[in-house]
C-alpha cells in the first residue's frame, strides 16, 4: 500500500490557491480540466516531496473545485492536513501578517493549527525537536476550533 493524497473540496480556487501555495508554499504540480464533469482539480506537493510527486504522483494534496455552486460545510468532519515546517514561528507569524487566525498558536514551539479558507484543518508540526517557547505564542489563547 502507499499513500497518494487527500482530497480537499474548496469553494474558492484563488482563495484556496492564495492559502496553500502562496502563503503555506505548496507548489503546483499538476492540473486536470474536465469539462464534461465540470470540476477542476488541482494537485499540490510540498517543496520537500516535489520530486518524489513528479515520479509517483504522491504524496500529494489534491483540490477539486466543482464549477456549480455548492456549499461545503464541517471541513474538520475527515480531520486535518499536517505538514512539517522549518521554523514554526516565522511561518505562524507570516500567516497572521497575511489575515490567517492562528486557531491552536504554537505555545510549545512545536504544534499550531490554523485553517483554510474553506474550513480545513491544517497542523504545522516543527521540524525535529520543539523550539525554546517564545511570546506572543507562549501566552495566546486558543481561537475557535481546530
Amino acid at each position: 500500500m502507499q499513500y497518494l493524497h487527500t482530497m480537499a473540496r474548496v469553494s474558492d480556487l484563488d482563495a484556496s490557491l492564495h492559502f496553500y501555495c502562496d502563503l503555506l508554499g505548496l507548489k503546483e504540480v499538476r492540473r486536470k480540466e474536465n469539462e464534461q464533469g465540470r470540476f477542476t482539480l488541482i494537485f499540490l506537493a510540498a517543496p520537500a516531496d516535489e520530486q518524489r510527486s513528479e515520479r509517483l504522483t504522491a504524496p500529494e494534496l489534491e483540490l477539486t473545485y466543482n464549477w456549480d455552486p455548492e456549499e461545503y460545510s464541517g471541513g474538520r468532519n475527515f480531520g486535518h492536513l499536517a505538514y512539517r515546517v522549518d521554523d514554526i514561528y516565522a511561518l505562524c507569524q507570516y500567516l497572521q501578517d497575511n489575515g490567517v487566525t492562528i486557531n491552536r498558536p504554537p505555545r510549545d514551539g512545536y504544534m499550531a493549527f490554523v485553517k483554510s479558507p474553506d474550513g480545513i484543518s491544517v497542523e504545522l508540526l516543527q521540524k525535529g525537536d520543539a523550539l525554546a517557547p517564545q511570546e506572543p505564542w507562549a501566552s495566546m489563547e486558543n481561537s475557535g476550533s481546530w
